[in-house]
């Protein structure tokens, strides 16, 4: 069984892991949900020869694997859901990176200037880094997974097979749409291989079951896709 490590009331980069463990169907353990809680998050990473630097992190007997992209790395061929092939594989992985990137960004929307301080101690600075993450950056990398899924020569990322990609692709899209519903709707209607690349993750029976859990944690203003209302404005 599959052991994951990450912030019991979050989603998060956790979450990443999560609906790919839940579209596999595989055995898994969210160990910081249990009773053991965050305590033994903390002891197992302090205890790992490898530390990883953060969570989430993931165990796989003796194996742990830090870093949200190096799990699905390492995930993705034994759950079904990366290319067989290297080069394949190797572009999944891009694509994951380049996801995470966006993931960055959208965190830093809220907190551009320290992730120590709270919110409302830089909130005018957000102010101006949202203006250009809406109006720059979401454009962008939207742009670019529109490009991805009209070269890809099929109804995924990646061609004629799910993969990890497309579930992360699915999440970045939730979260933006939580955290900035009226940008991303707009920037949705304009790029409807992406739109529908989201509905179509929704609609797998595995994702919708899990999303209908009490497995799926609610987005909140704790996580990295957070809603203020002043940092969202029609597109």
């Amino acid at each position: 069984m599959y052991e994951l490590y990450y912030w019991p009331t979050i989603q998060g980069r956790g979450e990443f892991v999560r609906l790919a463990l839940e579209q596999a169907g595989a055995p898994y353990r969210d160990v910081a949900r249990t009773d053991e809680g965050e305590e033994l998050l903390m002891r197992e990473m302090e205890r790992a020869s490898w530390p990883p630097f953060a969570p989430p992190y993931l165990k796989d007997g003796e194996v742990i694997v830090g870093q949200t992209a190096a799990i699905l790395l390492y995930l993705g061929p034994k759950l079904g859901l990366a290319p067989a092939d290297e080069a394949g594989r190797l572009w999944t992985h891009q694509i994951q990176l380049t996801l995470a990137d966006l993931v960055a960004e959208a965190h830093d929307s809220h907190h551009p200037v320290g992730v120590g301080l709270y919110y409302e101690d830089q909130k005018p600075e957000a102010l101006r880094r949202a203006k250009e993450f809406r109006e720059a950056r979401i454009p962008k990398f939207f742009d670019w997974l529109e490009d991805v899924l009209e070269k890809s020569g099929g109804e995924w990322l990646v061609g004629v097979a799910l993969t990890y990609a497309d579930l992360s692709a699915f999440q970045v899209v939730e979260g933006l749409s939580y955290a900035f519903p009226e940008t991303t709707s707009a920037a949705l209607v304009a790029r409807p291989k992406l739109k529908s690349l989201a509905g179509r993750v929704r609609a797998l029976p595995n994702i919708a079951a899990y999303l209908a859990s009490d497995r799926r944690i609610a987005f909140n203003e704790q996580g990295i896709f957070r809603r203020y209302p002043e940092l969202d404005a029609p597109a």
